[in-house]
């Protein structure tokens, strides 16, 4: 089974990229599932229906989120009416789930969104020890689950690092998103379980992660904050892994780094 993992969509030229390119990856790379991290789809920040109404007509089959799955207070629908998860450890009563199971192909296939602690904004509960919830609630299901992948929407890096060493051999991938950078450390862990620190973002190439550059130096040069503008035409880049698992054992055969450009008129 060849899953894609879609790094952070930022603002409208990232869906215009993910329309360009996804259609002929997913004759290239004979994909039969297609995963994004949502939460910045909107103008930059956050998600509405009318987006991901756009992205699944692109063929994308699912999506998560992270610090800005809430942002459109209008929109809290999406987490009831779409294939969408929100990271798993906000606290409880908060709306949508943070893990679903879809049958891909007749197989189950277990998609779980955590959000980090160090260096967020906002006191999340403990994302280990709520995988580690999830994972037993997952134990008692009777159904047969051929793999589990964890979006991990962090800052830091060793923050992603030890939940991946601490997941290994327990999940299929565990992959890093929000950075909108991706990392060069794609691997199979020692126990079976595929990782990268970050899969990067679809967006504006010549930016400051997906955000017009001018205003965010001026930022840093006056220390003033200026708003930040989503480019709407320019090369794009996009970034996603592909996780080839076994049909027979389920256990991940190869993560790899996709990249892919395309110019915005």
């Amino acid at each position: 089974m060849n899953i894609l993992f879609i790094g952070d969509i930022v603002g409208k030229i990232g869906r215009e990229s993910v329309k360009k390119i996804l259609p002929e990856l997913r004759k290239e790379l004979k994909l039969d599932f297609v995963i994004a991290n949502a939460e910045n789809t909107a103008h930059g920040s956050g998600i509405t229906a009318t987006v991901l109404d756009e992205l699944k007509e692109a063929r994308i089959d699912f999506f998560t989120s992270g610090d800005h799955a809430f942002k459109n207070k209008k929109h809290l629908n999406v987490f009831t009416d779409y294939p969408l998860v929100r990271p798993a450890n906000y606290p409880p009563g908060v709306p949508g789930e943070g893990f679903k199971i879809v049958t891909v192909n007749g197989k189950n296939i277990a998609i779980i969104n955590l959000i980090g602690r160090v260096f967020m904004r906002l006191d999340y509960d403990c994302p280990f020890r709520k995988i580690d919830e999830i994972l037993a609630n997952i134990d008692l299901l009777e159904k047969k689950i051929f793999a589990i992948i964890v979006d991990i929407h962090a800052e830091a890096t060793s923050e992603k690092v030890c939940l991946s060493y601490y997941l290994d051999g327990r999940v299929s991938a565990v992959l890093g998103t929000h950075t909108h950078v991706m990392t060069a450390d794609a691997r199979i862990l020692e126990k079976g379980t595929a990782y990268i620190s970050d899969v990067g973002m679809v967006g504006a190439a010549n930016s400051s992660l997906g955000i017009d550059k001018e205003n965010i130096i001026k930022t840093f040069l006056e220390q003033i904050k200026y708003k930040h503008e989503i480019p709407e035409i320019g090369e794009t880049i996009f970034n996603a892994v592909l996780l080839v698992i076994d049909d027979k054992t389920g256990r991940i055969k190869k993560i790899k780094p996709v990249v892919r450009s395309f110019k915005i008129n």
